[in-house]
């Protein structure tokens, strides 16, 4: 708590809470703090990276190979870890970032606490304090109006609706609430989670699990191959003790230890252990690189998502306007303003009245000591005109309740004259007679400003020419005001009443402020096949308006609705709204429904919003974006955050999730068909009892080249492919081909090269060099599948597989690398076997592509057949 506040507040008898009473409500949790989480902790981090089913299975794994003394063949399992704190250590970093980017500055506030005004932070005021809401001050908490001086609040965050409304005392007010005028002492009544807001969005603060089509898939892979491993890994085990002799010859000469390192190289290759790590380290590097352009992503799985969304829900106010309003023209009403008295001069002659009169009547009705939003916006550009304050007798403030405001402005009494009569021109001449009907015997005029509506319904006369005209340039996005005049002072400035002889003058045009860069957002959106729509709790013709100034729809007129004439029923609510643009007067429940009703389409949607009346909408969207100035409930239940509240981030947040989806989609094809060869040459080893044809260290230094490391380049690659659905089919269709053909290979060279190159593979010379070559057409088929993948090679793409194909090559002539991970180089007739076999492997491979679309063609024939939709 600071000292006493230097600021000069009004005179108040009360007191407020004492030190004592407020630790007491501290202590009882009677506080404003709320308990609010940007990112993962350390120990969540540190915990999903580690305690994952694969880091176990390659834990296990590992030390069954420690256990038989073949350290070597178990560097697989040093990989593993390295590659865990490589990704905790990327989240750590990235949970820095986005913790400094997520920290808001709370403002303090001020509160009357032992007779005296102190201020306090936001986490601080206690229930029962006394609240002084300021003008431009959000309300921290829910309280009752003790007194007030002309307050009144922006409720749009609360309710959708960009009016203000004006309170008195004893009303109650709510959290998230901003004061735009006046000021006001308040009794909390609500605080922390009891508060409007809180209970407004606590169905949205459930935790909810960002779903994942990516994570799905990878998961679904993950479940099949646990199922496999397990008792695929007995059978290997097994296979390998009859190779060796049965259990009694193995665990006399100590052979066991070999059946065990040839059962755990199935094992390991049928891990696609980096695809987990790579999928969490993806995301968290897109996360970083959005917190560099100030977008917050509060779950990394959300990234993801982004690449999906189809149907974009935009809410006006904050996204493609800036929330705040500029003063655009002034507008006099024909001749009707000409029928009205001049003012006479000092002379004694008379001028008509102009617009530079009407619009310092303006400025000065503007002009008062707390200035709501409009009145702020129309002072700032008749400042920018040279106007300054006139002379005013008294006034009446603006209302809300009223929608008009008014001030009484001197006026000289009229000297002598002629006859009126019309001039050349238009020009009116008054006579002194005329004068003595119509000059206020005040001597002041009075000035009106406010709603058109309101001000003409009190008026005598018809003026619905003018009233259309005030529709009309609503209709095209304006806010209009009316200026009217009258002749006579205002009696009774405690209970004002517009004088039913007044005049309208002139109309007074002001607009919200468009976003500069919303119509070119909008316009990349359309380029890319994302339905936007606007979700407002405006007028529809307004925010129609609006749609139609920033080509929401492009060239097509946008089709707007009053969402009162929606329907309830979410199927014929999905309906309806295929052919709606823009709804107006939407409330909060209604912003969910036509979520849901989405859903039932079928589409990813997207929600944009920066109101508490936003939350629940933004829960219920697969996608929740909020913007950095948005309420701090709607910003805890979103998954993205634009700090600083620009829309044109959002190309540029989809752009990234489109990366990730479209890179992990290259990179778990390239993991899975190790997986499926793995699989394949395991089952082919365990029918046919022969010894397995490779080591655990050749998978690993195989498997580090044609598939770690480039998968880690290629997943981080520059890639704005617009995602399809169907990730786990293109997967595996792709994985197949080159699993089969990698399988067949290895398995072809370990059943028939022994016997021609007369090779006993109970021996180990002989079985050495049948894994030497069989490593070979691994690591040559590795390559080809990684060409596969990285297409176009015309580019960096295929640098970087010639450049990983080179470092295997030369690693197998540096002696030490080549002596670990046990590389042989084929010589003489080994060699000339070697080459028929890659030869062979390179012909399977083409076969096996060429065929599988066409198996693939009339497998999906039968099963339609069969009534099996594909």
């Amino acid at each position: 708590m600071s000292a006493t506040a230097a600021v000069e507040m009004p005179e108040i008898s009360e007191t407020g809470l004492t030190v004592k009473e407020v630790s007491q409500r501290i202590e009882s949790g009677q506080s404003n703090a709320v308990k609010t989480s940007t990112s993962r902790s350390v120990k969540d981090i540190v915990r999903a990276n580690v305690f994952t089913l694969f880091n176990g299975i390659i834990f296990v794994a590992m030390v069954m190979v420690l256990v038989t003394g073949s350290w070597r063949d178990a560097v697989f399992g040093f990989v593993i870890i390295i590659n865990t704190g490589i990704g905790i250590f990327t989240e750590l970093k990235a949970k820095r970032t986005l913790d400094k980017l997520s920290i808001l500055v709370a403002s303090d506030f001020l509160v009357r606490r032992d007779g005296e005004d102190v201020e306090v932070p936001h986490n601080e005021i206690v229930l029962g304090d006394l609240l002084w809401i300021r003008s431009g001050e959000q309300v921290p908490a829910d309280g009752q109006i003790i007194q007030t001086w002309g307050l009144e609040l922006d409720e749009s965050m609360l309710t959708g609706e960009s009016r203000t409304v004006r309170h008195k005392v004893g009303e109650q007010i709510y959290s998230g609430a901003t004061a735009v005028s006046g000021m006001a002492l308040v009794k909390v009544n609500a605080v922390g989670s009891h508060s409007y807001a809180a209970t407004l969005t606590a169905q949205a603060k459930v935790y909810k699990k960002t779903v994942s089509d990516l994570n799905k898939g990878i998961n679904t892979i993950l479940k099949f191959m646990t199922f496999l491993v397990v008792p695929l890994c007995i059978l290997l085990i097994l296979s390998q003790i009859h190779t060796v002799g049965g259990w009694d010859a193995a665990l006399s000469t100590g052979e066991w230890r070999q059946a065990v390192v040839s059962a755990v190289a199935g094992v390991v290759g049928m891990i696609p252990e980096g695809l987990v790590l790579l999928t969490s380290l993806n995301f968290a590097v897109a996360a970083m690189r959005l917190a560099r352009h100030n977008t917050l992503v509060q779950e990394l799985e959300s990234v993801e998502t982004l690449a999906r969304v189809d149907a974009l829900n935009l809410d006006k106010t904050g996204t493609i306007t800036d929330g705040g309003i500029a003063f655009n023209q002034l507008i006099m009403l024909g001749s009707r303003w000409r029928e009205l008295p001049a003012q006479p001069t000092e002379g004694g002659s008379f001028e008509t009245l102009t617009e530079q009169t009407a619009t310092q009547a303006l400025y000065d009705c503007c002009n008062e000591e707390q200035p709501n939003g409009t009145g702020q916006a129309v002072l700032a550009g008749l400042k920018a005109q040279g106007y300054e304050p006139g002379q005013v007798e008294s006034r009446v403030p603006f209302s809300s309740a009223r929608k008009w405001s008014a001030v009484v402005k001197p006026i000289l009494p009229p000297a002598g004259g002629d006859s009126r009569s019309e001039s050349e021109g238009g020009r009116t001449e008054i006579t002194p007679s005329h004068l003595a009907m119509t000059a206020p015997a005040s001597g002041g005029e009075t000035w009106y400003m406010g709603a058109p509506e309101v001000i003409i319904s009190a008026l005598d006369g018809d003026y619905s020419d003018v009233l259309q005209q005030v529709n009309d340039y609503a209709n095209d996005g304006n806010r209009v005001l009316l200026v009217a005049r009258s002749m006579t002072s205002l009696a009774d400035t405690d209970n004002p009443q517009i004088d039913p002889q007044a005049k309208p003058v002139a109309l007074v045009l002001c607009s919200e402020k468009i976003r500069e860069d919303a119509e070119q957002t909008l316009a990349w959106f359309r380029e890319q096949g994302v339905r936007c729509r606007v979700i407002s709790g405006d007028n529809p013709v307004t925010v129609g308006a609006i749609a139609r100034k920033v080509r929401l729809t492009g060239e097509h007129e946008p089709r707007f609705m009053d969402a009162r004439e929606l329907p309830e029923d979410v199927n014929e609510l999905a309906r309806v709204l295929e052919n709606v643009d823009v709804l107006g007067r939407v409330l909060p429940n209604q912003k969910k429904a036509i979520v849901q009703a989405l859903h039932t389409q079928n589409h990813v949607v997207a929600m944009t919003g920066d109101g508490v009346n936003d939350a629940l909408a933004i829960k219920e969207a697969d996608l929740g974006i909020a913007m950095g100035n948005a309420a701090p409930a709607t910003k805890a239940v979103a998954q993205v955050v634009l700090v600083d509240s620009k829309f044109s981030h959002l190309p540029d947040v989809v752009a990234r999730g489109r990366q990730v989806m479209a890179n992990m989609e290259r990179v778990a094809s390239l993991f899975l068909v190790k997986t499926v060869y793995s699989a394949l040459i395991s089952l082919g080893v365990v029918l046919t009892q022969i010894p397995y044809p490779y080591l655990p260290r050749h998978i690993t230094y195989i498997g580090a080249l044609t598939i770690g490391m480039p998968a880690f380049i290629l997943a981080l690659a520059p890639n704005t492919r617009r995602y399809i659905p169907g990730f786990l089919k293109r997967v595996v269709t792709f994985a197949l081909p080159g699993g089969i053909a990698t399988a067949l290979s290895v398995l072809l060279t370990a059943w028939f090269l022994p016997g021609i190159m007369g090779w006993d593979v109970t021996k180990n010379v002989d079985l050495s060099a049948l894994r030497a070559t069989s490593a070979i057409i691994l690591f040559l088929m590795g390559v080809f599948v990684l060409a596969r993948v990285a297409q176009p090679l015309n580019s960096w793409r295929g640098i970087l597989v010639a450049a990983f194909a080179a470092a295997g090559v030369i690693g197998a002539f540096i002696p030490f690398n080549a002596n670990f991970f046990a590389l042989i180089l084929p010589t003489g007739t080994t060699l000339v076997a070697t080459l028929i076999a890659l030869g062979g492997s390179a012909l399977i491979f083409v076969i096996c592509l060429w065929l599988a679309p066409l198996v693939g063609k009339v497998s999906g024939k039968l099963l339609r057949q069969h009534g099996f939709n594909i």
